[in-house]
Parts: structure tokens; C-alpha cells; sequence
């Protein structure tokens, strides 16, 4: 404790060199944590958007990633019902799976046929209440920061479409950004001209039901056996889509119709069972128990389960970029508290290069010098890191209090910036302990300078 007190008492002799040092650990505390606490919030913002669109977990047919999308009728669930009831029952994921809830995603044509046009889509089939049952999961208290995905559960042959598809087809009354319609269109690329039976095909249905309005479409798939079918379905919305490439092609719509459409009156069957965890720490127990199923219950059937990360790939290659970003700044910020402190050190022990000797001369050993200048390192470490901890907490609630949002790759709507700080504390430990080693690594060579300086030597130090 009395040496403490000494250290104390040398850093106050300099008060200017002393500031300057702790200034320069805290905005490196500050720094460190601001963007740590960052990084964690864009983790958890991404965690939460893709939560609530893929679940946790899925459960697909075996081979239906790699070759499903051309033929989802060949790789689709067909007892997920029974599968559903299982995983319900079972004691161990009924305590953790919240939301269980079939989809069933296939390609298509979509045709606005009053206007004379069409074009391929992504069909996605899914349940309205277990779509809205998706997007209430909030673990991290991010409040409602996307556009939900749900269709009008009273209106079995509802229809959502991206803003593209809206465009493309001339649905006029969905389309805001730009004008719509045109006497003349101009030649597009991506529009599909049905060949003759197929539009035939589609005539006949047309005759054979109520002329289609204006916020109406047709839908066209290759059914069990590939044999052509099709539905209508009523457009109640524009759902704006993350990437361009999907907001020209989606048209999401009841599981039932889309069944219809591939599965006629065969057997009807889903490609993947989506599964949402109350928390993500238990993702890897349920994908355990899920594999146990799958070897023992279910081993009659080919199945596989994929996290949201593996469904998204997006998803790590955010967090390593940011994580990269990270690593970087820490080390840029530790290589400045080094210079710093150890520069600090270094002008205290030439400047009481006399003292360090008139206190060898009345008995003090190495050692006691040495320990002398590493405490007085770690003070300048602890006092730059209490109030650097103490700033970061006061910045991070302005910021979360701002209002402010970004727009990350692959999201729909603006996510809030968030710093979270405090309850992290993995982090603040971590940043803590690094800058602790930082200071006492800094201070160790100075430290041990002062204590092998001769007596003789340092007496005549002028």
C-alpha cells in the first residue's frame, strides 16, 4: 500500500505529462469499446432480421440445397405434419422451439395477362400465423426495426409481391417510384414469353373463372409429374425486398395455394420446416436433439437441419468484415497507450535518476525501484481505463438516444444504431485486462532501467 501511495504521489509531481498519458488511455478505452459495443450491436441486428425470416433452424430434405430449386415437388417434406407433432412432443425441444412453421419455396411465372405480361418469380409459400409468429421474436430488445412479411390470414388467395415484380407486371396501382404502364413497352430481357400451349393453358383457366381485375395475377408452376399449372392470386401489397435481384422476382403467398399449385390433388408436401428458439444459446442443443431424432425416430426419412447462419451466409461475412475492422483499431490503439506510457516512464526515470540513487543508498533494493515505476504504470492504467469505461457508457447512451440508423447488406428496412456497452461484460473485461497488460508491458522496461542504474552513477547525475 505505501508504495501505492508513492506511485500516487510521482504522478501528481507532473500533472501536464500525467494527463496527457491518461487522456491518451481513455480515448483508446473510448475508442475500443465504442466500436467493440457497435460490433456487437450489428451482430445482434442481423441476428434478429434473419431470426425472424429463416427461424433458427430448418429442416430440409437431405439433398434439397443443392438440387431442389429445380425441382422442389422431387425434394420436399411430405409428412412434415407428422414431424411438426413430434418435435411439439418431444420434451426436450417443446422447451425451446417457439415458433415450428412450414414453407414451401418453388419457381415460377407470373403472369399479369390483362396487361399482356410476365415474368419468372420466386414463389414463397408460407403460413400467415406462423409468419407472424417470425417476426415477434425479439431477444435483444430491438423493437420493430423491418417490414413484416405476413400475409391477410382471412384471405386464402392473397398475395405479396416485391416492388420489381409490381413494376414488370404493370401493376399500376403498386407501383409508386416511377410511372407505370406504356402503350408501347419497351423489349425486356427478363420478360418471359409463355410458349403457345402454356398460354393456352392459361386461357382456359381465365374462361373458366371470373375475368381477373387489376390487382390480380396468375400464377404458373410445373406440378407433380411436370405437368403446368396455375392459380390466381389477389395482390394486397408491395413487400420491398433487400436485394434487387429478389425485389424483382418475389411473390409470397399462402402455404395451401402454393401447394396447390405444385402438388395438385396428390399429396401435399413443404420444402423446409422453420424452427425459432426462444434464445440462440440453444441452437446447438435443438440441432443435437434434432439429429438424434433424425437417427432414431425419423431415420426413415432424409432429412437435415441448417442454421440461420448456414442459410445466410451473408450473415458471417458481415461479422468477420467487422470483426477484421476491429481487431485493426485495437491493435492501433494499444500500439499508441504503449508509445505513450512507456515515453511517460522513460522521462520519470531520467528525471529522478538522482532520487532512484539517493533511494538505493539508504537501502532500498532493485526490485523495490522497480516495483516502484510498474505500479505506477498500473495506475495510470486503472484511472485511464475506469474513466475511459465511464465515457464509453455516457457516449453510448447519447448514441442510443439519437435516433440514428443504417442500412446493412441484406436487410430490408433501416436497423437502429445501437452501442451496447453495458451487459456485455465479456467485452469490458476483455478491453479492461488488454490495456491493463498494455500499461504494465510499457511500464516494465523503464521500470526495470531505473532499477539497474548504479548508485555512484545516479548520485552524479546532473
Amino acid at each position: 500500500m505505501q508504495t501505492f501511495k508513492l506511485a500516487l504521489r510521482n504522478l501528481l509531481r507532473n500533472r501536464r505529462r500525467t494527463l496527457s498519458t491518461l487522456c491518451a488511455i481513455t480515448v483508446g478505452a473510448v475508442g475500443i469499446l465504442l466500436f467493440g459495443g457497435y460490433n456487437r450491436s450489428i451482430e445482434y441486428s442481423l441476428q434478429t432480421t434473419f431470426v425472424r425470416d429463416t427461424g433458427h433452424l430448418q429442416i430440409q430434405h437431405k439433398d434439397y440445397l443443392l438440387n431442389g430449386s429445380a425441382n422442389p415437388a422431387e425434394y420436399s417434406i411430405k409428412n412434415y405434419q407428422k414431424i411438426m407433432a413430434l418435435i411439439e412432443q418431444d420434451p426436450e425441444l417443446s422447451q425451446m422451439v417457439v415458433v415450428k412453421t412450414p414453407v414451401l419455396i418453388l419457381n415460377g411465372i407470373a403472369g399479369n395477362y390483362a396487361a399482356g405480361t410476365s415474368r419468372p418469380v420466386l414463389i414463397y409459400g408460407s403460413e400467415a400465423v406462423g409468419q407472424a409468429a417470425l417476426n415477434k421474436w425479439d431477444e435483444y430488445h430491438l423493437g420493430k426495426g423491418r417490414q413484416e412479411r405476413t400475409l391477410n390470414e382471412h384471405a386464402p388467395d392473397a398475395a405479396m409481391i416485391g416492388a420489381g415484380v409490381a413494376r414488370m407486371l404493370q401493376l399500376c396501382d403498386f407501383v409508386t417510384d416511377q410511372p407505370c404502364g406504356s402503350s408501347a413497352p419497351p423489349v425486356d430481357n427478363n420478360t418471359t414469353v409463355l410458349p403457345d400451349d402454356l398460354m393456352q393453358l392459361a386461357q382456359q383457366t381465365r374462361e373458366e373463372r371470373k375475368p381477373p381485375t387489376g390487382d390480380q395475377i396468375e400464377l404458373l408452376a410445373a406440378s407433380v409429374g411436370g405437368a403446368p399449372n396455375i392459380i390466381r392470386a389477389k395482390v394486397e401489397g408491395v413487400q420491398p425486398q433487400a436485394a434487387r435481384e429478389l425485389d424483382d422476382s418475389y411473390v409470397g403467398i399462402h402455404l395451401a395455394q402454393a401447394q396447390q399449385l405444385v402438388f395438385g390433388r396428390s399429396q401435399p408436401g413443404v420444402t423446409a420446416i422453420t424452427l425459432q428458439l426462444r434464445s440462440t444459446e440453444q441452437l446447438e442443443a435443438a440441432r443435437a436433439r434434432l439429429q438424434q431424432l433424425f437417427k432414431t425416430t425419423l431415420v426413415d426419412e432424409p432429412l437435415v437441419v441448417y442454421d440461420f447462419s448456414q442459410l445466410q451466409p451473408l450473415y458471417n461475412q458481415i461479422l468477420d468484415m467487422f470483426g477484421k475492422i476491429f481487431h485493426f483499431l485495437l491493435a492501433l490503439i494499444l500500439c499508441i497507450a504503449l508509445f505513450t506510457i512507456s515515453n511517460t516512464m522513460s522521462m520519470a526515470v531520467l528525471e529522478r535518476t538522482i532520487e532512484i540513487g539517493t533511494l538505493r543508498a539508504v537501502g532500498l533494493k532493485r526490485q523495490d525501484i522497480q516495483r516502484l515505476f510498474l505500479n505506477e504504470g498500473v495506475l495510470l492504467g486503472i484511472i485511464g481505463c475506469i474513466t475511459g469505461i465511464t465515457l464509453s457508457l455516457f457516449l453510448a447512451y447519447l448514441i442510443n438516444r439519437s435516433g440514428l440508423t443504417w442500412h446493412p447488406p441484406g436487410v430490408i428496412a433501416p436497423i437502429p444504431i445501437k452501442i451496447r456497452i453495458w451487459g456485455e461484460w465479456t467485452m469490458l473485461l476483455s478491453v479492461l485486462a488488454i490495456l491493463m497488460v498494455a500499461a504494465v508491458f510499457s511500464s516494465w522496461w523503464p521500470a526495470r532501467r531505473a532499477a539497474n542504474v548504479r548508485i555512484v552513477q545516479a548520485l552524479r547525475h546532473a
